[in-house]
């Protein structure tokens, strides 16, 4: 018999990455067809302060931030991540429906609070699940696959929005309360038939030891210097990186209507889906830290034109560019993060870096607010494109 050529080695992605990829994407169905309108209802029906609603997103993240902390090392402990990856999802899908029954400032934060609670547990187990699920020479195509799924069901659900708003509100510059309800009760759907894909589809990845006997330590000092290093200067940069909401509100200010906003974020989603794949995998080929500075460089330059600008149009193409900071930097961050740290820690490092990058924007989205309300609408841009070429000169310096 003739000799067989050996067969390669498979390039094929683990079933994992996919169903978590739809997972994600239903659930940013789901969460765009109301999230992006939680600020302009805010605002627009309920009269809020713009510090107000900076204090809200802040509380919101800040608490899932904490959980994603605990979340992530009891996964390591436990040695198991796929059933609070799929309880977290849970509660988020069970909270959104009260959003439809609010009707003070407090009552949004509740469910805010609630749905970034479910948000905090499933995330970090979630990240470390993909990391442990991919190739190691994957890893930034796996991620960037994960992103792609995720901001393609943000377009989804902005263009289920857009339809809805066009048909009970053609033409109107603001959010009316029934139409605001009627986005809550179309996007229990899909936050429902994530859950079950999740459930059903996902399988739970062992996670290996030196010693059965070990249990790995949620110690921030256990963890790799390197990786350290790197949260601090992820810190320093999200500090200036306050809620996008804050870029919302910014083109309502200069004129764009509500089905424009929709067209803009609609925008941002698809440059977001379209590039996530392919550079996540380029990070694969080039390193995590040349895209990562990259992106901060068009995250700079973006908050830098949002400062300068006069027209609701300008305001659409620079949010446009703004989906390619995302891309260059998401998925090749979480990338990182495997890189440095081994398996057995991942979901504490996952914590860590969820936890720090959401404490952070509290007092972000509160100086964001507090600056646009008593300085003017330019100021937060400002703020933060200085503090991006700060966190960039540091990520050159200090990340070895």
């Amino acid at each position: 018999m003739a000799p067989q050529n050996p067969t390669p080695p498979t390039r094929r992605i683990h079933p994992n990455i996919w169903f978590l990829t739809i997972g994600s994407f239903l659930t940013d169905v789901s969460s765009e067809m109301v999230n992006n309108m939680v600020d302009l209802f805010l605002l627009n029906v309920l009269g809020v302060q713009t510090s107000i609603i900076g204090l809200i997103e802040g509380i919101a993240e800040a608490t899932a931030s904490l959980v994603k902390l605990f979340s992530g090392g009891l996964s390591d402990r436990l040695g198991k991540r796929k059933w609070l990856t799929v309880s977290g999802y849970t509660l988020s899908a069970i909270s959104k429906p009260f959003l439809y029954f609010a009707t003070t400032w407090e009552s949004v934060l509740g469910v805010r609070f609630s749905d970034r609670f479910g948000k905090g547990i499933r995330t970090a187990p979630r990240d470390a699940l993909l990391a442990d699920s991919a190739k190691s020479d994957q890893r930034g195509l796996s991620f960037g696959l994960h992103r792609a799924g995720d901001t393609a069901g943000a377009f989804v659900g902005l263009a289920i929005a857009g339809l809805i708003i066009w048909s009970l509100q053609p033409g109107a510059s603001q959010l009316a309360r029934h139409t605001f309800q009627v986005l809550v009760l179309a996007s229990i759907i899909p936050a429902f038939l994530a859950v079950l894909v999740l459930a059903v589809g996902v399988r739970e990845i062992a996670v290996a030891r030196k010693e059965k006997k070990d249990l790995p330590s949620m110690s921030w000092y256990a963890l790799a210097k390197r990786f350290r290093v790197f949260l601090i200067v992820m810190i320093i940069f999200t500090l200036g990186n306050s809620s996008d909401s804050f870029i919302i509100l910014l083109g309502q200010n200069r004129g764009l209507s509500l089905l424009q906003i929709i067209g803009m974020l609609m925008t941002f989603n698809a440059v977001y889906a379209i590039l996530a794949g392919p550079l996540g995998s380029l990070s694969d080929r080039i390193g995590r830290q040349r895209l990562m500075l990259a992106g901060w460089l068009v995250y700079g330059l973006v908050y830098l034109g949002l400062a300068l600008s006069h027209t609701g149009v300008q305001i659409w193409l620079l949010y446009g560019f703004y989906g390619i900071y995302y891309a260059l930097t998401e998925g090749a961050a979480k990338a990182l993060v495997a890189d440095i740290v081994p398996q057995e820690q991942r979901g504490t490092a996952y914590g860590y870096f969820n936890a720090a990058i959401g404490l952070a924007a509290l007092p972000a989205s509160l100086v964001a607010g507090i600056l646009w309300q008593f300085v003017n609408p330019d100021a937060p841009f400002i703020f933060g494109a200085v503090l991006a070429l700060l966190a960039g000169f540091l990520l050159m310096t200090w990340v070895k």
